[in-house]
């Protein structure tokens, strides 16, 4: 589990967009599993198996829970094990299964961003990345996403996170990265970045 922080403007979701092809680098190139994503659309990026939780959940509010599930899985690897996937993801959100009919959009806040996870994970991706998936939660469903993000992670799923929440994230990720005016500053394991000087004065706010 890898994290990327910094404040407002330091080019974190542009990252994500970036890896994920809604948007183009100017120079350099992208991999992952030894291809090529920078020259492929978005779409083909899902197929390569990376998926991108972005921020603010972009559900569909005015269809069904199992309808954005099923949205998930568009690609045809994913297609063949729809019913695997789907099972995988009622057992890991159980509040999704008993909710499968109701509209997205009439959900809780934290239950929206269950289904945004869970409809990432019905593509069946080797790396999951999620921008900012605490935002606007209660405390206690933040704990409990970050919860789902470390069992996921422990069943081998790669996980790239966008996150304000510096402590938590860097607590829970393996390594982190900080950026600050679209270029990385410093980078280390979670602990080195929480014990930083840098980090806890510019972000933690510990003098």
């Amino acid at each position: 589990m890898v994290a990327t922080v910094g404040s407002n403007g330091a080019g974190k979701t542009t990252t994500l967009k970036t890896i994920s092809g809604l948007l183009r680098p100017s120079s350099g190139g992208i991999e992952f599993k030894g291809e090529r994503l920078d020259q492929i659309p978005s779409h083909l990026v899902v197929e390569k198996e990376v998926a991108h939780v972005p921020e603010g959940r972009r559900l569909f509010p005015f269809s069904t829970v199992l309808a954005n599930l099923e949205i998930g899985a568009y690609t045809k690897r994913a297609r063949e094990r729809k019913v695997e996937s789907l099972k995988f993801v009622f057992e890991f959100f159980p509040v999704l299964r008993e909710r499968q009919k109701q509209l997205a959009g009439t959900l809780s806040g934290g239950e929206q961003q269950m289904l945004a996870i869970a409809r990432a994970l019905m593509s069946m991706p080797r790396l999951l990345m999620l921008d900012e998936p605490s935002l606007g939660l209660a405390p206690m469903l933040v704990n409990k996403v970050f919860e789902v993000l470390k069992q996921l992670n422990d069943q081998g799923l790669t996980i790239l996170l966008v996150e304000q929440n510096i402590h938590s994230t860097l607590n829970l990720c393996d390594r982190g990265y900080v950026l600050e005016n679209g270029r990385i500053v410093m980078e280390g394991s979670g602990q080195e970045l929480l014990n930083n000087p840098h980090v806890k004065e510019a972000y933690l706010g510990v003098l």
